[in-house]
């Protein structure tokens, strides 16, 4: 089994820094802080339980039939056929039931990660272990790990908080060949997606759309990590 450690750390390609976040200080205490979520319940709300009480009704009576059947039974055949239809549609209640909670309440969440920097210092955001898993480079193709650690590492999220680990546990060397050239690769990509804000991280997904052509796109293309992918 190998293990591969990344770190999310590398130096963007440009000098410029980041400016210092807002602190939320006694200024501004009187107002209510940003929002990070919101929370809508659904409208459907009220028809689904009706529907789950109209359909409970119906599953019991469907069973206190099946039980004054059995019970009034006179031979043996009709016994076990009643018996063998009570069963299936035990079952099948069981099944329906086990999906009912997620419509008792269905509600609506949208997130606001823009405000996270107005509520929380970077210094207090929680570091992040990701594990990505591989075993077969035949049925899980090296570049694809590649894309997906580097996604995982372009978070838009502190450097110094995130690492990445890859547990190869089938130890191939094309694996590992492709980590060290992903590592190269990273050094040009992830700079290149926090300076251009860029939503879809993932290269192969990133370069497989509608991308803004730019001599610095261009030169990121072309760079060998993507031949991986041939």
């Amino acid at each position: 089994m190998i293990t591969i450690h990344c770190r999310a750390n590398f130096q963007p390609l440009t000098n410029m820094e980041k400016p210092p976040l807002r602190d939320y200080t006694a200024t501004n205490a009187a107002s209510a802080p940003p929002l990070l979520n919101t929370l809508t319940p659904s409208r459907r709300t009220s028809s689904n339980r009706a529907f789950a009480a109209v359909y409970t009704c119906a599953i019991v009576a469907l069973f206190y039939r099946h039980t004054q059947t059995l019970l009034s039974s006179k031979t043996l055949v009709s016994f076990y056929v009643t018996l063998t239809l009570f069963v299936s549609d035990l079952i099948l209640a069981f099944i329906w039931a086990s999906g009912q909670a997620f419509r008792m309440r269905p509600v609506y969440r949208k997130e606001f990660p823009e405000n996270l920097e107005k509520v929380v210092k970077t210094s207090d955001l929680p570091g992040l272990d990701v594990f990505i898993c591989t075993a077969d480079p035949y049925k899980e193709p090296p570049i694809s790990v590649v894309n997906t650690a580097l996604s995982v590492m372009a978070y838009d999220y502190p450097t110094e908080k995130i690492s990445v680990y890859v547990s190869d546990d089938g130890g191939s060397a094309f694996t590992l060949f492709a980590f060290m050239e992903a590592a190269r690769f990273a050094a040009h990509w992830l700079p290149f997606c926090r300076k251009n804000d860029i939503a879809k991280r993932n290269p192969d997904e990133y370069f497989a759309t509608d991308y803004k052509m730019s001599s610095e796109t261009e030169d990121i293309k072309v760079i060998p990590i993507l031949k991986l992918s041939n």
